[in-house]
């Protein structure tokens, strides 16, 4: 049996094309895939024994899908730790966290509908006192 490859498809970058950029927390790292759109784009990585601060966003939706983990989850005072592939919901105004309580880096990829600016961060529990 010959295997063959299929050729790979290309295309040039647009000159324009909006610089997302990795941004480095306190807990890790997240790379925006989209920005300043209603539906925002990333992938979040949390290092082993980190965790965001408990927050809330009022116009805001999450939608979490975890890539590797597994990954401590809290929304609205649930708590449980979700294994990769696992999607987990949290609803405007719903207060919630991830944290890794692994010893590699978790990933989540994160899709946000709605308004979304750093002013619409509340955090409840700010662990790395940016309020």
């Amino acid at each position: 049996m010959t295997l063959t490859t299929q050729p790979t498809l290309s295309s040039p970058v647009p000159a324009d094309l909006p610089d997302t950029g990795l941004v480095h927390r306190p807990w890790g790292r997240f790379e925006q895939l989209t920005h300043n759109e209603t539906t925002t784009v990333k992938i979040i990585t949390v290092e082993p024994a980190a965790r965001l601060s408990l927050q809330r966003h009022e116009h805001r939706a999450e939608r979490w899908q975890v890539l590797a983990g597994p990954l401590a989850v809290e929304v609205d005072g649930r708590a449980w730790e979700a294994q990769v592939g696992e999607v987990v919901w949290v609803p405007c105004g719903a207060t919630h966290r991830m944290g890794n309580t692994g010893v590699e880096p978790a990933q989540v990829l994160e899709i946000g509908y709605g308004h979304f600016d750093e002013d619409d961060i509340e955090r409840l529990q700010d662990d790395y006192a940016r309020s």
